[in-house]
């Protein structure tokens, strides 16, 4: 695999996506549907990352200006995450701005650490992404680390893609996605982990 991790489950579905968002585009309210199944899973969890327990608000947000700007997109299955992950990320952060929230500094300001043993990081990471108690751990990371991990794992974005939605290089993205899943690994193995500390992500490094 990869540094940082590469979004296999997500880019499976890039082509039905594609067709879905063209139709879409084309007035077929079914089709636009069928791409808000495929797109929507990864986009809540990413805004959960950012925003917490106020995602789904902030995700309706995103979908009504996805929906109203959807003819102005171009590009394929891929590209629509990206842009719709940028739309999300705008709002989101519209809505920390009217909430005044500032995001937590991190409990995790220590060096990156090595994950001992055989097995592959990042693959141990990526087997629990699904998990709520990952992502209240990926809330605790630094703020460019949990973003670039959201972005390439539970959006689905590869580097290039990310790099654009968070307006940084793609090499500067697939360095903080290794540290990050590095870091969650190794707290995903500790032992006694706690499942508080929810919320928005933490302060860049």
């Amino acid at each position: 695999m990869g540094q940082g991790g590469e979004p296999r489950r997500a880019q499976a579905y890039d082509g039905e996506l594609g067709t879905a968002v063209a139709r879409a585009q084309q007035g077929d309210e079914t089709a636009f549907a069928a791409a808000y199944r495929i797109v929507q899973p990864g986009l809540l969890g990413y805004l959960r990352g950012l925003v917490g327990d106020d995602a789904e608000d902030v995700a309706s947000d995103a979908w009504l200006e996805i929906a109203r700007d959807l003819g102005r997109f171009k590009g394929d299955g891929a590209g629509f995450r990206g842009w719709t992950a940028t739309i999300a990320r705008h709002r989101a952060f519209d809505h920390l701005r009217r909430q005044k929230v500032r995001p937590r500094s991190t409990a995790l300001d220590g060096d990156v650490l090595q994950l001992p043993g055989r097995h592959d990081t990042h693959d141990q990471a990526l087997e629990s992404l699904s998990t709520e108690r990952a992502l209240e751990l990926v809330a605790r990371l630094p703020r460019d680390q949990a973003e670039a991990v959201l972005l390439r794992v539970v959006v689905g974005l590869d580097a290039p893609a990310a790099a654009r939605v968070l307006g940084k290089r793609p090499g500067a993205v697939r360095t903080a996605a290794h540290r990050g899943l590095k870091r969650l690994a190794r707290e995903l193995a500790a032992p006694g982990v706690t499942e508080d500390g929810t919320g928005t992500l933490g302060e860049s490094e």
